[in-house]
């Protein structure tokens, strides 16, 4: 059986030192298997962000272990972390992140101009990717030509571009009208039904109940979990879900 994507043993984040020292993260456990849609969600303040970071090799943890496929990222070195998140993770934020004087094709190709591959292979997959998420008619528009679904769209397809093994969605729906929202969350659907394994950070609950299970934090601490069919374990899920 294979490891799963995402391990997490008694992950502790701790910003600051002595008196002023805060703890983010209290002694996180967490997988996330091959396949899975997890969602994230707590009050503000809870350490969400934080939990994010070091899920997408942003950042490290204080103590404790973390394994993303297979590697611990603990120890690595900032030039080896960078090397993992490239390969690894695809960050979909709730701000776009689109370089504004790039067209949609250059921005979804930029993953790809770090990781050194050709200009002809990169033209075909952001090709590709750009025609996965519906947008072949806006490839050489930039940003400010996009409305806010189509620049979202932009930022799923250059998410996926490095095949990485984890797609990390941020808010993804926080920028974006109702129908809008609604529309990228169809398309983590459809990600998810080809096999993508996704962590969405999220505080609307009606978004989170498209994943097939979500993970309850607050004070830093995992405070429950509830799987797809609405089953809820942990004492404290149902305070911190009403209250996100």
């Amino acid at each position: 059986m294979s490891a799963p994507v995402i391990r997490m043993r008694g992950v502790d984040r701790v910003y600051g030192r002595g008196d002023s020292a805060v703890k983010a993260l209290d002694g996180i456990e967490l997988e996330v298997g091959w396949g899975e849609f997890v969602a994230i969600m707590g009050p503000s303040g809870s350490g969400k962000t934080t939990l994010m970071n070091i899920i997408g090799c942003l950042d490290r943890p204080s103590r404790g272990s973390y394994e993303l496929n297979g590697t611990d990222i603990s120890s690595l070195s900032e030039g080896r972390l960078a090397e993992v998140r490239l390969r690894e993770t695809g960050f979909i934020f709730q701000t776009f992140n689109l370089l504004p004087r790039l067209s949609a094709l250059q921005n979804v190709e930029l993953p790809l101009v770090y990781a050194g591959v050709s200009a002809r292979r990169r033209r075909e997959k952001a090709m590709g990717l750009l025609a996965t998420v519906g947008l072949s008619h806006r490839v050489g528009h930039r940003p400010a030509a996009m409305s806010g679904g189509e620049r979202q769209r932009v930022a799923v397809a250059r998410s996926l571009v490095n095949d990485p093994s984890l797609l990390l969605a941020d808010e993804p729906t926080g920028n974006l009208d109702s129908r809008s929202g609604a529309d990228i969350v169809r398309l983590l659907e459809d990600l998810h039904g080809q096999g993508r394994t996704i962590v969405l950070i999220t505080h609307e609950r009606e978004v989170a109940d498209h994943a097939g299970r979500t993970v309850f934090i607050r004070d830093g601490k995992v405070c429950g979990t509830e799987t797809h069919d609405g089953q809820t374990r942990g004492t404290e899920a149902r305070d911190g879900r009403e209250r996100s």
